[in-house]
């Protein structure tokens, strides 16, 4: 796991310890080092007055069977709050959303066990894999998110899917493999994440 230090003021005093677990998006697959997510989300909570030390928990091709194996030894002792992103390597398998579900429940379940805040950040599924497998992948989210009190972000890719194809390649958001963001994808990414990552860790108690 790769560590990278940032810097946050408000709710929490003192450093606060994120835990970003996921696959190849989190991980920064493809990206030369300081490009993917985690740095441009360090450089992003920088920007915005953070105190946090962000540990990179993403291993690319992992779904959500394998992470739910590894968490437990993710949280460390000094972890104060959680990134769950992950779902993509699931679909991209045709795995039952069912399946996933089952996994992060469990994920959610285990980190909330320990008092920590939880933001929970998914992907939506294309139509092509049906009306029935969309509808329930896509639920997976928010009614998670309900049920443990978790910061929400429905689909981690969204800001670049909400661009159309011509305009997604005129910027160069994606890799050419068409999954993955380019650093100036990752850095249309984080725009939208970072106020949500700010609300998690505005959750977290000064006393911890």
């Amino acid at each position: 796991m790769v560590t990278f230090s940032l810097t946050l003021s408000g709710a929490s005093a003192g450093p606060v310890t994120l835990l970003a677990v996921g696959d190849s998006l989190t991980q920064g697959y493809g990206l030369p080092p300081g490009e993917g997510l985690v740095p441009q989300l360090e450089q992003w909570l920088t920007t915005h007055g953070a105190e946090v030390t962000v540990i990179n928990a993403g291993v690319s091709g992992d779904t959500t069977s394998g992470a739910r194996a590894r968490l437990g030894w993710s949280l460390t002792p000094e972890v104060d709050a959680v990134i769950i992103a992950l779902g993509g390597n699931d679909m991209l398998r045709g795995q039952p959303p069912e399946q996933a579900r089952a996994n992060l429940d469990a994920m959610l379940a285990e980190v909330t066990a320990k008092g920590l805040p939880v933001a929970l950040v998914g992907l939506t599924a294309p139509g092509n894999y049906g009306a029935d497998y969309q509808t329930k992948f896509n639920a997976i989210w928010p009614e998670l998110g309900a049920k443990y009190d978790a910061v929400v972000v429905d689909n981690l890719l969204g800001p670049i899917a909400a661009k159309s194809p011509e305009e997604r390649a005129r910027a160069g958001l994606m890799q050419a493999d068409g999954i993955h963001p380019s650093a100036e994808g990752v850095t249309l990414v984080v725009e939208a994440l970072g106020p949500k990552v700010l609300e998690l860790l505005a959750q977290v108690p000064p006393a911890r």
